[in-house]
């Protein structure tokens, strides 16, 4: 009997083997997940949670639930990946061997790679979002903020959700003038781009949504440390940024296992082509989500296309077939802009988000890169369908590849 083997039970290694279980023959394919816990993060409940807005249970089930029947979920840490001999070792000893392995292990964020970040300040004035302990510690430091100056940095890209800085910054307005103390807090956005976002007309309209609302942005700061003592994110170039309270996007970087596999880049992304996820230099090894070097968002629509696409290739791959499916990259994410409304970005790897309807053309119902109340609502929607459409491998109406029916070309212009 032949072994699929994937490393990460979370967003892409739950939607995958959903998905496979039932095209592999059980007769001939053995299924293995590995994952160091039963618990199942929502990773995009995080930024609701320092508002109020979601609790910890919204944004936590236990990850067997969503595993499904002929799938063996196996708990531990992997600590090495062998791709010569087809194996791989856990933290414990465990020995386990595969025909074809899938590498879903994500990204996560490292304080400590800047120097100042885990040092006297770490979760009192200096806070994340990009883990649950956190996203629950920050809403503290929320409640008890009462103004100075809020800074919302980015370390370096590439970064998990890379909206959800922007998002948390529009939040923290909202926040604050709900409260009534908006005019005693000074907001800055401090980012290591040349604009609010990585493509310029979403740039444009983000940047002018921040300007409207009063946020400062400091553009071009590549962070060297945290002055802890001074309360200031300090540049390599020696421009300091004094903060009161200062959420950070820390560095991201994948599993550190596999640092040395032979793999994966400095950062620990697999390398993959960018159209079917397998490895660059290994045949029999795929790396699905955040895991992978794709040049797009590393974002929960990405997964959800991209793994769309990788079941077809899968099934040719293991016949012997050649792999006749190319992801283009295709993503989109709902950006929450405060006061009970958000935008909508969907774009592909040759096409930059730009204005119109989505999904149908001209009918929408939702705006592309526009404040509507029913975007900000098909944000809070996405949650119900992550829990009980997503993760069970069920099929939603939307293609994989992207339509530029509906778009507004000339704003590219």
């Amino acid at each position: 009997m032949k072994h699929l083997l994937v490393l990460g039970g979370g967003s892409a290694g739950t939607m995958v083997v959903a998905k496979l279980r039932p095209r592999l023959d059980p007769d001939e394919w053995r299924i293995t997940v590995v994952d160091q816990d039963d618990e199942h993060h929502y990773q995009p409940g995080y930024l609701f949670i320092p508002f109020g807005i979601y609790r910890r249970e919204d944004a936590v089930k236990r990850r067997s639930r969503f595993i499904p029947d002929g799938v063996e979920l196996v708990f531990g840490r992997p600590a090495k990946v062998e791709p010569d001999a087809n194996r791989v070792l856990l933290e414990d000893g465990t020995e386990l061997t595969y025909d074809q392995l899938i590498v879903a292990t994500g990204t996560s964020p490292r304080p400590e790679a800047t120097e100042g970040t885990l040092g006297a300040e770490w979760r009192t004035s200096v806070h994340e979002f990009y883990t649950l302990e956190g996203a629950l510690a920050l809403k503290g430091a929320l409640d008890r903020f009462d103004g100075g100056r809020f800074v919302m940095h980015i370390t370096e890209m590439p970064i998990k959700c890379p909206v959800a800085p922007l998002e948390m910054v529009f939040l923290a307005d909202a926040h604050f003038r709900e409260r009534g103390i908006r005019d005693r807090v000074e907001l800055v956005y401090v980012t290591p781009l040349d604009g609010a976002f990585t493509k310029p007309v979403a740039s444009a309209q983000l940047g002018h949504l921040l300007a409207e609302r009063g946020i400062a942005v400091e553009t071009d700061f590549m962070v060297e440390r945290i002055d802890a003592d001074a309360k200031a994110l300090v540049s390599y170039d020696e421009r300091e940024v004094p903060f009161d309270l200062l959420v950070t996007v820390p560095l991201n970087k994948g599993a550190d296992f596999l640092a040395g596999s032979g793999l994966a880049d400095h950062l620990n992304y697999v390398q993959v082509d960018k159209h079917t996820m397998q490895s660059r230099h290994v045949p029999n090894v795929f790396a699905l989500g955040d895991a992978a070097d794709l040049p797009t968002s590393k974002a929960g629509a990405t997964v959800h296309y991209s793994v769309e696409v990788f079941v077809e290739n899968f099934q040719q791959h293991v016949r012997g077939l050649p792999m006749t499916h190319a992801y283009d990259g295709h993503a989109n994410c709902f950006v929450e802009s405060g006061n009970g409304k958000g935008l909508l970005l969907d774009f592909n790897y040759d096409t930059q988000p730009l204005p119109g309807r989505y999904p149908l053309p001209g009918v929408g119902p939702f705006a592309l890169l526009e404040e509507s109340e029913l975007n900000h609502a098909g944000k809070l929607m996405f949650k119900w369908a992550y829990w009980h459409v997503l993760l069970r491998g069920r099929e939603l109406p939307l293609p994989a590849d992207m339509s530029m029916a509906g778009k507004f070309l000339e704003a590219a212009k």
